[in-house]
């Protein structure tokens, strides 16, 4: 009989990481050791220190399961440390071992390296990749409201009167079209502004094919589900894992998310979600190539403030928009340090709440898919 999740004590110290280089390491060493089948998918530029960058696969379970589960990491790079801690925990608690018959796990870490090692939430385009899943043949999405404040949201100096008349501007329009609209302004996604925060891109990112590449790689396609746990941060309140969908109203998707995963499940297209509507979401990636077979959610663990959140994001678009972003200048290593602590909170107790939430959530998921 399979153990329960959470007969095992969390480790913190081996699951979560200093930098993208010890998170790699640790994920290969823990997936070999657990018997799983690695793939590794290259990115040829390199980290701030010159490290080499990839997203790395680890299958386990048969090869020919009927049902799998994907846990994926690092959508928006800085983000990565949580998600990659998350996988190693599962891995450190024996989940590879104690699998349900006709069941696989397709462990993806750090389908976004580049971002994770350079401690952004981008992509190298400097593409938010989770807006990047929109059809590019077709009209893109519009979004007047970031087009009226983009020059505010990311200004040319971070003080003096061009960065006081950005956040002018900025106060003024929230204050006269609320913060619901300045939310959706602000993340719903944009693909006008290549320097701005939240630019969907304006063709698919090396990442969104890395993305699509793992799929049909490991013919996800053809299985008869597929969940999958997409790892974020920055939303809601300091340490809950909110499980967020975006399937459609009416669907058979929809449907089993709240089967699954219960009363927790939030939606933002009807109001009940940390997060607005946004559009080119890297759930509609995984829709367009499974159909009705896949089960997203978007894993998000709160931090600190949203409006903490646009500070941060604030400055580390205007460092590689505006100077040349030395890695180890005084002025760049600030802005990372705000940038990693506000999207991956290192404290012990926020972690010990990342896990908890976890592997409640790959339980779900796993007797959701078992019970199809």
């Amino acid at each position: 009989m399979p153990a329960h999740p959470f007969d095992h004590p969390f480790d913190l110290a081996t699951s979560f990481s200093a930098d993208y280089t010890q998170a790699r390491a640790r994920f290969l060493a823990a997936a070999k050791d657990a018997g799983g089948a690695l793939r590794a998918y290259d990115n040829p530029l390199t980290g701030p220190e010159g490290e080499a960058l990839s997203t790395d696969t680890a299958w386990f379970g048969p090869g020919d399961a009927k049902n799998v589960l994907v846990l994926q990491s690092g959508t928006h790079g800085v983000e990565g440390f949580t998600g990659s801690g998350a996988i190693l925990d599962w891995l450190g608690a024996g989940g590879a071992r104690d699998l349900p018959a006709g069941l696989a796990v397709l462990a993806i870490h750090a389908i976004n390296p580049h971002g994770f090692a350079w401690l952004r939430r981008v992509t190298e385009e400097n593409v938010d990749l989770n807006r990047n899943f929109v059809d590019f043949d077709k009209p893109l999405p519009e979004n007047p409201g970031h087009d009226e404040l983009a020059d505010a949201l990311v200004p040319g100096a971070l003080s003096g009167p061009v960065f006081e008349a950005a956040e002018a501007k900025i106060s003024a329009w929230r204050t006269q079209h609320g913060e619901t609209a300045f939310n959706v302004a602000r993340s719903g996604g944009q693909y006008k502004h290549a320097q701005s925060m939240f630019y969907g891109g304006s063709r698919p990112t090396r990442s969104r094919r890395t993305l699509e590449t793992i799929m049909d790689d490991h013919t996800l396609g053809a299985r008869a589900q597929v969940a999958i746990v997409d790892y974020h941060t920055g939303l809601g309140p300091f340490g809950y894992g909110e499980p967020i969908c975006s399937h459609a109203e009416g669907t058979q998707a929809l449907a089993r998310v709240k089967r699954w995963y219960g009363q927790s499940v939030t939606e933002p297209a009807i109001g009940t979600s940390s997060s607005v509507l946004k559009v080119g979401l890297n759930e509609y990636g995984w829709m367009a190539k499974l159909g009705e077979h896949a089960t997203f959610i978007a894993l998000e663990y709160g931090t600190y403030t949203p409006e903490r959140g646009r500070l941060v994001l604030r400055e580390d678009h205007w460092l590689h928009a505006h100077s040349n972003a030395q890695w180890n200048a005084p002025e760049t290593q600030r802005i990372k340090q705000q940038i990693r602590t506000h999207f991956y909170p290192d404290t012990d107790d926020w972690r010990e709440m990342v896990l908890f939430r976890s592997r409640q959530i790959v339980r779900q998921a796993t007797a959701g898919l078992c019970g199809e």
